[in-house]
């Protein structure tokens, strides 16, 4: 009995591996795991094998303040840093932006638009679902785009939620901000100012609101969106874009 006890002592507990004792596929797994838990996807620019990085736009779009934990968001504090990181990594050739979001903070869409608009390599965007107010500007922000025949586009003027002061400035701070989105997107699609303005301020479509809904084929007709196709159609446009890139660099 005395005996048996000693070897029971004498086996070596188990230890837990640490991180850099863990094989490599399960320190892959691990890291899948965090960046879905910390960035909603697989991976970061860093780990990508391919050219093209994909980047969504789910959801709301969060700005300076957090929004209630049973929101879907897009945080811009985690889409700037990877467009960052996508512009900066030489192995990532072109971005491919998804979008299904019902909108939200106006600063913060055109701070991700803006960068979007600004990086050197081939852009595409995608419409799936919805690529709603905000995402108006996020979608046509890229190199050209595309939109599927089921996905709409919500166009209408910018909102405030709570408490408005009735004083002039904010009405002239609402128009400003207002045309800046205006200017944007009509800087980056085929659509006129004029006719912009004409769907946000629509009252026959929205029945208890101002604005219009376009479906795929009429983003596409009015000279929003470029062209109707899905994600094949996508990532054969954005390699198109890569090789032309490519020709010219060479």
């Amino acid at each position: 009995m005395d005996m048996q006890r000693r070897q029971r002592t004498a086996q070596p507990t188990r230890r837990q591996r640490t991180p850099s004792q863990q094989p490599p596929a399960q320190q892959e797994n691990n890291n899948t795991l965090q960046n879905i838990q910390q960035l909603g996807q697989t991976s970061i620019p860093n780990a990508q094998e391919s050219n093209i990085h994909t980047i969504s736009i789910i959801g709301q779009i969060e700005g300076h303040l957090q929004l209630p934990p049973q929101n879907k968001t897009t945080k811009y504090e985690h889409i700037i840093p990877q467009l960052v990181a996508i512009e900066q990594n030489p192995k990532i050739q072109g971005l491919l932006v998804i979008l299904n979001t019902v909108g939200g903070d106006v600063e913060a869409g055109l701070a991700i638009a803006e960068m979007i608009d600004t990086i050197t390599k081939p852009t595409v965007s995608l419409v799936l679902g919805g690529g709603h107010s905000i995402g108006v500007p996020i979608a046509v922000s890229t190199d050209y785009s595309f939109i599927t025949e089921t996905a709409t586009m919500t166009i209408h003027p910018i909102r405030l939620s709570g408490l408005v002061i009735g004083v002039p400035q904010t009405y002239e701070y609402l128009d400003k901000m207002q045309d800046r989105v205006i200017k944007f997107v009509t800087k980056h699609s085929r659509i006129s100012a004029e006719k912009f303005r004409r769907l946000m301020f629509c009252t026959d479509q929205l029945a208890r609101d101002i604005g219009t809904v376009m479906v795929g084929k009429d983003a596409v007709e009015d000279g929003l969106i470029d062209e109707v196709g899905g994600l094949g159609q996508a990532i054969a446009k954005l390699q198109e874009l890569i090789n032309k890139k490519n020709e010219v660099l060479h």
